[in-house]
Protein backbone atom coordinates (compact mmCIF):
# COMPACT_ATOMS: atom_id res chain seq x y z
CA UNK A 1 0.00 0.00 0.00
CA UNK A 2 1.52 3.51 -1.14
CA UNK A 3 1.72 5.91 2.14
CA UNK A 4 1.06 9.23 2.46
CA UNK A 5 3.47 11.47 1.88
CA UNK A 6 1.76 15.21 2.45
CA UNK A 7 -0.13 16.09 5.51
CA UNK A 8 -1.42 19.59 6.19
CA UNK A 9 -3.97 19.23 9.14
CA UNK A 10 -3.40 16.69 12.50
CA UNK A 11 -4.09 16.33 15.70
CA UNK A 12 -1.75 15.64 18.87
CA UNK A 13 -1.61 15.18 22.19
CA UNK A 14 1.28 16.63 24.17
CA UNK A 15 2.26 16.58 28.04
CA UNK A 16 4.91 18.42 29.85
CA UNK A 17 7.42 16.43 32.16
CA UNK A 18 6.64 16.16 36.01
CA UNK A 19 8.69 18.18 38.26
CA UNK A 20 11.06 15.79 40.22
CA UNK A 21 9.96 15.79 44.12
CA UNK A 22 12.36 17.31 46.92
CA UNK A 23 14.10 15.08 49.33
CA UNK A 24 14.06 14.60 52.74
CA UNK A 25 17.30 13.41 54.34
CA UNK A 26 19.64 14.55 56.79
CA UNK A 27 23.25 14.47 56.99
CA UNK A 28 24.99 11.17 58.72
CA UNK A 29 29.01 11.38 59.00
CA UNK A 30 31.28 10.44 61.34
CA UNK A 31 32.89 12.97 63.87
CA UNK A 32 30.37 15.74 62.25
CA UNK A 33 27.67 16.75 64.89
CA UNK A 34 24.48 18.00 64.15
CA UNK A 35 24.29 17.32 60.79
CA UNK A 36 21.11 18.95 60.01
CA UNK A 37 18.39 18.45 56.82
CA UNK A 38 20.53 18.20 53.14
CA UNK A 39 17.71 16.90 50.99
CA UNK A 40 17.97 19.10 47.71
CA UNK A 41 15.75 19.74 45.25
CA UNK A 42 13.78 18.41 41.85
CA UNK A 43 14.74 19.16 38.75
CA UNK A 44 12.40 20.87 36.62
CA UNK A 45 9.77 18.71 34.11
CA UNK A 46 10.91 19.67 30.45
CA UNK A 47 8.60 21.64 28.08
CA UNK A 48 7.35 20.83 24.78
CA UNK A 49 8.25 23.12 22.14
CA UNK A 50 7.15 24.02 18.55
CA UNK A 51 9.73 25.09 16.35
CA UNK A 52 9.63 26.49 12.89
CA UNK A 53 11.78 24.90 10.28
CA UNK A 54 12.15 26.15 6.84
CA UNK A 55 13.43 22.18 6.06
CA UNK A 56 10.04 20.94 6.92
CA UNK A 57 7.20 21.16 4.52
CA UNK A 58 4.57 18.40 5.86
CA UNK A 59 2.73 17.46 9.20
CA UNK A 60 3.43 14.21 8.22
CA UNK A 61 5.67 13.00 11.14
CA UNK A 62 3.26 14.14 13.77
CA UNK A 63 0.19 12.36 12.03
CA UNK A 64 2.61 9.04 12.15
CA UNK A 65 3.75 10.10 16.33
CA UNK A 66 0.95 12.23 17.69
CA UNK A 67 2.23 11.54 20.85
CA UNK A 68 4.67 14.12 22.01
CA UNK A 69 5.58 13.39 25.80
CA UNK A 70 8.22 15.89 27.53
CA UNK A 71 10.53 14.30 29.60
CA UNK A 72 10.19 14.02 33.87
CA UNK A 73 12.20 16.06 36.15
CA UNK A 74 14.51 13.68 38.44
CA UNK A 75 14.08 13.82 41.96
CA UNK A 76 16.51 15.31 44.81
CA UNK A 77 18.37 13.31 46.76
CA UNK A 78 20.58 13.58 49.96
CA UNK A 79 23.45 15.73 50.07
CA UNK A 80 22.19 18.61 48.75
CA UNK A 81 22.33 16.93 45.49
CA UNK A 82 19.39 18.27 43.03
CA UNK A 83 17.82 16.62 40.66
CA UNK A 84 18.37 16.90 37.00
CA UNK A 85 15.77 18.74 35.05
CA UNK A 86 14.02 17.23 31.85
CA UNK A 87 14.56 17.33 28.38
CA UNK A 88 12.55 20.04 26.28
CA UNK A 89 10.99 18.03 23.53
CA UNK A 90 11.52 20.20 20.49
CA UNK A 91 9.51 19.49 17.75
CA UNK A 92 10.75 21.42 14.01
CA UNK A 93 6.86 22.32 12.56
CA UNK A 94 6.59 23.82 8.66
CA UNK A 95 6.44 28.01 8.91
CA UNK A 96 2.47 28.85 8.91
CA UNK A 97 1.60 26.54 11.15
CA UNK A 98 -1.79 27.53 13.15
CA UNK A 99 -1.79 25.74 16.52
CA UNK A 100 -5.57 25.03 18.45
CA UNK A 101 -6.67 23.70 21.48
CA UNK A 102 -8.81 21.04 20.71
CA UNK A 103 -11.06 21.77 24.14
CA UNK A 104 -11.56 25.62 24.23
CA UNK A 105 -10.84 26.28 20.20
CA UNK A 106 -8.92 28.93 21.21
CA UNK A 107 -4.89 29.89 19.05
CA UNK A 108 -2.48 28.86 20.62
CA UNK A 109 -0.06 30.35 18.15
CA UNK A 110 0.64 31.51 14.88
CA UNK A 111 4.51 29.54 13.47
CA UNK A 112 5.09 32.11 10.68
CA UNK A 113 9.12 33.05 11.39
CA UNK A 114 11.61 30.23 10.91
CA UNK A 115 13.34 29.38 13.99
CA UNK A 116 10.46 30.66 15.98
CA UNK A 117 9.98 29.02 19.27
CA UNK A 118 6.64 28.48 20.79
CA UNK A 119 5.98 26.74 24.38
CA UNK A 120 2.99 24.74 23.90
CA UNK A 121 3.26 22.90 27.23
CA UNK A 122 5.25 23.93 30.31
CA UNK A 123 7.01 21.54 32.38
CA UNK A 124 6.28 21.22 36.48
CA UNK A 125 8.37 22.92 38.99
CA UNK A 126 10.66 21.13 40.85
CA UNK A 127 9.76 20.04 44.35
CA UNK A 128 11.56 21.92 47.33
CA UNK A 129 14.15 19.44 49.49
CA UNK A 130 14.01 19.45 53.65
CA UNK A 131 16.94 21.78 53.11
CA UNK A 132 14.61 24.84 52.83
CA UNK A 133 12.36 24.16 55.84
CA UNK A 134 15.09 24.57 58.40
CA UNK A 135 14.79 27.09 61.61
CA UNK A 136 15.91 27.96 64.71
CA UNK A 137 12.90 26.38 66.23
CA UNK A 138 12.30 23.55 63.35
CA UNK A 139 16.02 22.02 63.30
CA UNK A 140 15.13 19.26 61.83
CA UNK A 141 12.54 19.18 59.00
CA UNK A 142 10.93 16.37 57.73
CA UNK A 143 8.60 18.33 55.30
CA UNK A 144 9.45 18.00 51.65
CA UNK A 145 7.00 19.56 48.17
CA UNK A 146 6.57 17.17 45.24
CA UNK A 147 7.04 18.12 41.88
CA UNK A 148 4.85 19.89 40.30
CA UNK A 149 1.89 18.56 37.69
CA UNK A 150 2.48 18.13 33.87
CA UNK A 151 0.46 20.30 31.28
CA UNK A 152 -1.11 18.06 29.27
CA UNK A 153 -3.64 19.35 26.53
CA UNK A 154 -5.00 18.05 22.91
CA UNK A 155 -4.10 20.37 20.19
CA UNK A 156 -4.30 20.52 16.67
CA UNK A 157 -2.38 21.49 13.90
CA UNK A 158 -2.81 23.04 10.71
CA UNK A 159 -0.60 24.22 8.16
CA UNK A 160 -1.23 27.28 5.51
CA UNK A 161 1.67 27.84 3.19
CA UNK A 162 3.65 30.52 3.31
CA UNK A 163 4.66 32.21 0.09
CA UNK A 164 5.06 35.50 -1.50
CA UNK A 165 3.02 34.07 -4.95
CA UNK A 166 0.44 31.27 -4.94
CA UNK A 167 -0.30 29.90 -8.56
CA UNK A 168 -3.56 29.08 -8.78
CA UNK A 169 -5.34 27.51 -12.14
CA UNK A 170 -7.37 24.75 -13.94
CA UNK A 171 -5.51 21.17 -13.91
CA UNK A 172 -3.04 21.24 -16.96
CA UNK A 173 -3.00 24.67 -17.15
CA UNK A 174 1.19 24.63 -16.68
CA UNK A 175 1.47 25.63 -13.09
CA UNK A 176 4.09 23.01 -11.97
CA UNK A 177 6.12 23.51 -15.41
CA UNK A 178 6.19 27.15 -14.66
CA UNK A 179 7.37 26.63 -11.16
CA UNK A 180 9.70 23.79 -12.21
CA UNK A 181 11.47 26.52 -14.67
CA UNK A 182 11.59 29.38 -11.90
CA UNK A 183 13.26 27.35 -9.28
CA UNK A 184 14.60 24.46 -8.07
CA UNK A 185 11.64 22.51 -7.38
CA UNK A 186 10.95 19.57 -9.16
CA UNK A 187 7.04 18.83 -9.43
CA UNK A 188 5.46 16.19 -11.44
CA UNK A 189 4.52 17.58 -14.90
CA UNK A 190 2.43 15.51 -17.25
CA UNK A 191 0.12 16.03 -20.14
CA UNK A 192 -3.03 15.05 -18.09
CA UNK A 193 -5.02 17.05 -15.92
CA UNK A 194 -4.43 16.49 -11.53
CA UNK A 195 -0.54 15.78 -11.43
CA UNK A 196 -0.52 18.00 -8.54
CA UNK A 197 -2.22 16.51 -5.32
CA UNK A 198 -0.12 18.76 -2.65
CA UNK A 199 1.16 21.95 -2.74
CA UNK A 200 4.62 22.57 -3.42
CA UNK A 201 7.08 25.59 -2.92
CA UNK A 202 9.60 26.51 -4.53
CA UNK A 203 12.32 29.58 -4.13
CA UNK A 204 13.18 31.89 -7.41
CA UNK A 205 16.19 33.85 -7.00
CA UNK A 206 17.41 36.32 -8.86
CA UNK A 207 20.60 37.35 -9.98
CA UNK A 208 21.91 39.55 -6.89
CA UNK A 209 20.35 36.65 -4.74
CA UNK A 210 17.24 38.43 -3.59
CA UNK A 211 14.38 35.44 -3.07
CA UNK A 212 10.85 34.89 -3.60
CA UNK A 213 8.76 31.80 -2.47
CA UNK A 214 5.99 30.53 -5.20
CA UNK A 215 3.54 28.18 -4.28
CA UNK A 216 1.82 25.65 -6.79
CA UNK A 217 -1.81 24.38 -5.30
CA UNK A 218 -3.47 21.38 -6.83
CA UNK A 219 -5.59 22.63 -9.91
CA UNK A 220 -9.26 24.49 -9.29
CA UNK A 221 -12.27 23.54 -10.54
CA UNK A 222 -15.96 24.85 -10.87
CA UNK A 223 -17.46 25.01 -7.05
CA UNK A 224 -13.83 24.23 -5.56
CA UNK A 225 -14.81 26.48 -2.93
CA UNK A 226 -17.95 24.10 -2.21
CA UNK A 227 -15.65 20.95 -1.65
CA UNK A 228 -15.75 19.93 -5.20
CA UNK A 229 -12.17 18.55 -6.39
CA UNK A 230 -9.48 18.89 -4.24
CA UNK A 231 -10.01 22.65 -4.33
CA UNK A 232 -11.75 23.33 -0.99
CA UNK A 233 -8.48 20.88 1.12
CA UNK A 234 -6.25 23.02 -0.94
CA UNK A 235 -7.67 26.53 -0.90
CA UNK A 236 -6.34 27.63 2.69
CA UNK A 237 -2.69 27.63 1.04
CA UNK A 238 -3.50 30.61 -0.99
CA UNK A 239 -4.75 32.95 1.92
CA UNK A 240 -0.83 33.49 3.19
CA UNK A 241 -0.11 34.55 -0.67
CA UNK A 242 1.17 38.40 -1.13
CA UNK A 243 0.19 38.07 -4.06
CA UNK A 244 -1.96 35.81 -6.55
CA UNK A 245 -1.05 34.58 -9.62
CA UNK A 246 -3.51 33.30 -12.40
CA UNK A 247 -2.28 30.69 -14.61
CA UNK A 248 -4.37 30.54 -17.31
CA UNK A 249 -4.07 27.93 -20.95
CA UNK A 250 -4.39 30.42 -23.24
CA UNK A 251 -4.36 28.04 -25.97
CA UNK A 252 -7.82 26.39 -24.78
CA UNK A 253 -6.92 22.83 -24.58
CA UNK A 254 -9.70 20.49 -24.40
CA UNK A 255 -12.37 23.15 -26.16
CA UNK A 256 -11.64 25.75 -22.92
CA UNK A 257 -12.17 28.85 -22.44
CA UNK A 258 -9.67 31.17 -21.21
CA UNK A 259 -11.73 34.16 -20.49
CA UNK A 260 -14.45 31.50 -18.61
CA UNK A 261 -11.45 29.90 -16.69
CA UNK A 262 -10.68 33.70 -15.32
CA UNK A 263 -14.15 34.05 -14.39
CA UNK A 264 -14.83 30.54 -12.28
CA UNK A 265 -11.65 31.32 -10.83
CA UNK A 266 -12.29 34.92 -9.32
CA UNK A 267 -15.63 33.99 -8.61
CA UNK A 268 -14.38 30.48 -6.50
CA UNK A 269 -11.69 32.95 -4.87
CA UNK A 270 -14.17 35.31 -4.05
CA UNK A 271 -16.39 32.78 -2.32
CA UNK A 272 -14.04 31.24 -0.43
CA UNK A 273 -12.36 34.46 1.24
CA UNK A 274 -14.18 37.70 0.33
CA UNK A 275 -10.44 38.88 1.47
CA UNK A 276 -8.65 37.35 -1.32
CA UNK A 277 -9.93 39.36 -4.78
CA UNK A 278 -8.53 42.56 -3.06
CA UNK A 279 -5.06 41.43 -2.81
CA UNK A 280 -2.78 42.32 -5.50
CA UNK A 281 -2.70 40.05 -8.74
CA UNK A 282 -0.95 38.85 -11.99
CA UNK A 283 -2.43 37.01 -15.01
CA UNK A 284 -0.25 34.60 -17.08
CA UNK A 285 -1.30 33.95 -20.28
CA UNK A 286 0.71 30.35 -20.79
CA UNK A 287 1.49 28.18 -23.98
CA UNK A 288 1.49 31.42 -26.16
CA UNK A 289 4.09 29.08 -28.20
CA UNK A 290 0.73 27.23 -29.74
CA UNK A 291 -1.21 28.38 -32.93
CA UNK A 292 -4.09 28.48 -30.96
CA UNK A 293 -3.10 30.83 -27.98
CA UNK A 294 -2.53 33.87 -30.12
CA UNK A 295 -5.79 34.01 -31.32
CA UNK A 296 -7.19 33.53 -27.83
CA UNK A 297 -5.48 36.13 -26.54
CA UNK A 298 -7.27 38.75 -28.49
CA UNK A 299 -10.63 38.02 -27.57
CA UNK A 300 -9.30 37.11 -23.92
CA UNK A 301 -8.43 40.96 -23.76
CA UNK A 302 -11.75 41.87 -25.47
CA UNK A 303 -13.83 39.60 -22.94
CA UNK A 304 -11.98 40.66 -19.56
CA UNK A 305 -10.45 43.68 -20.37
CA UNK A 306 -7.03 42.33 -18.66
CA UNK A 307 -3.80 42.21 -20.60
CA UNK A 308 -1.92 39.34 -19.13
CA UNK A 309 2.13 38.60 -19.74
CA UNK A 310 2.19 36.29 -22.21
CA UNK A 311 4.76 33.38 -21.41
CA UNK A 312 5.79 30.03 -22.31
CA UNK A 313 7.74 27.79 -20.54
CA UNK A 314 9.48 25.93 -22.96
CA UNK A 315 13.29 26.93 -22.54
CA UNK A 316 14.72 26.97 -26.16
CA UNK A 317 12.60 29.82 -27.24
CA UNK A 318 14.32 32.91 -26.79
CA UNK A 319 12.12 35.48 -28.37
CA UNK A 320 8.87 34.52 -27.86
CA UNK A 321 7.56 38.04 -28.96
CA UNK A 322 9.09 37.24 -32.58
CA UNK A 323 7.94 33.57 -32.39
CA UNK A 324 4.32 33.98 -31.46
CA UNK A 325 4.03 37.46 -33.92
CA UNK A 326 3.01 39.21 -30.91
CA UNK A 327 4.55 42.67 -32.47
CA UNK A 328 0.81 44.11 -32.47
CA UNK A 329 0.17 43.07 -29.13
CA UNK A 330 1.11 45.97 -26.32
CA UNK A 331 0.97 44.01 -23.46
CA UNK A 332 4.02 42.65 -21.10
CA UNK A 333 5.89 39.77 -22.96
CA UNK A 334 8.25 36.96 -21.64
CA UNK A 335 9.11 35.43 -18.36
CA UNK A 336 12.16 37.88 -17.44
CA UNK A 337 9.33 40.51 -17.92
CA UNK A 338 6.78 38.80 -15.33
CA UNK A 339 9.63 37.99 -12.86
CA UNK A 340 10.65 41.53 -12.78
CA UNK A 341 7.28 42.95 -12.49
CA UNK A 342 7.23 40.09 -9.48
CA UNK A 343 9.50 41.34 -7.84
CA UNK A 344 8.40 44.99 -7.80
CA UNK A 345 5.55 43.82 -5.93
CA UNK A 346 7.65 41.86 -3.41
CA UNK A 347 10.47 44.02 -3.32
CA UNK A 348 12.82 41.26 -1.61
CA UNK A 349 15.99 42.47 -0.27
CA UNK A 350 19.27 40.39 -1.28
CA UNK A 351 19.90 37.31 1.35
CA UNK A 352 23.20 39.26 2.44
CA UNK A 353 20.78 42.41 4.06
CA UNK A 354 17.89 40.19 4.95
CA UNK A 355 19.49 40.34 8.98
CA UNK A 356 19.75 44.03 8.23
CA UNK A 357 17.36 46.14 10.19
CA UNK A 358 17.89 49.33 7.32
CA UNK A 359 19.58 49.31 4.24
CA UNK A 360 23.48 49.57 4.56
CA UNK A 361 24.54 53.03 3.78
CA UNK A 362 26.26 53.56 0.36
CA UNK A 363 29.42 52.97 -0.87
CA UNK A 364 31.06 56.13 -1.31
CA UNK A 365 30.45 57.07 2.66
CA UNK A 366 33.21 54.00 3.73
CA UNK A 367 35.96 55.10 5.39
CA UNK A 368 39.54 54.54 4.05
CA UNK A 369 40.59 50.56 4.91
CA UNK A 370 43.93 50.87 3.20
CA UNK A 371 45.88 51.42 6.55
CA UNK A 372 47.43 48.87 9.31
CA UNK A 373 43.76 48.68 11.02
CA UNK A 374 40.61 48.74 9.85
CA UNK A 375 38.02 51.24 11.30
CA UNK A 376 35.19 49.78 13.35
CA UNK A 377 32.90 52.31 10.51
CA UNK A 378 33.60 50.21 7.81
CA UNK A 379 32.20 47.09 9.47
CA UNK A 380 28.27 48.70 8.69
CA UNK A 381 29.57 48.10 5.20
CA UNK A 382 30.17 43.90 5.61
CA UNK A 383 26.73 43.66 5.17
CA UNK A 384 27.73 39.56 5.09
CA UNK A 385 28.87 39.30 8.80
CA UNK A 386 25.88 39.24 11.21
CA UNK A 387 27.44 40.70 14.58
CA UNK A 388 25.27 39.90 17.82
CA UNK A 389 25.78 41.44 21.00
CA UNK A 390 27.26 38.69 23.48
CA UNK A 391 25.25 36.55 25.44
CA UNK A 392 25.04 37.65 28.74
CA UNK A 393 26.53 34.53 30.98
CA UNK A 394 23.79 33.06 33.68
CA UNK A 395 25.44 33.05 37.78
CA UNK A 396 27.09 29.45 38.94
CA UNK A 397 24.19 29.84 41.56
CA UNK A 398 21.34 29.97 39.53
CA UNK A 399 21.51 26.83 37.82
CA UNK A 400 18.56 25.34 39.51
CA UNK A 401 15.62 27.69 38.64
CA UNK A 402 12.20 27.13 39.57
Amino acid sequence: MKTRTFIDQVEVEVRSGKGGDGSTSFRREALVAFGGPDGGDGGRGGDVVLRASTHVNSLISLYFEPRLFAENGVPGSGGRCFGRRGKDLVVDVPCGTLVTDVETGLLVADITTPGQKVIVAKGGAGGFGNVHFKSSVNQAPTEHTPGGVPEERRLKLELKTIADAGLLGFPNAGKSSLLSRLSSATPKVASYPFTTINPIVGTVEYPDFAQIRMADVPGIIEGASRGVGLGLAFLKHLERSRVLVYVLDMAGTDNRKPWDDYAILSKEIAEYNTELPERPFLVLANKMDKAAARKNLKRFVKETGVKPFAISCEPSLKDLREYADLKDYDGPVGMDVFLEERRRRGNPRPRAHQHLEEAPPPLHEMPDTTGDEIPAEALKFATFLKIDPPKKKSHPSRGNIH
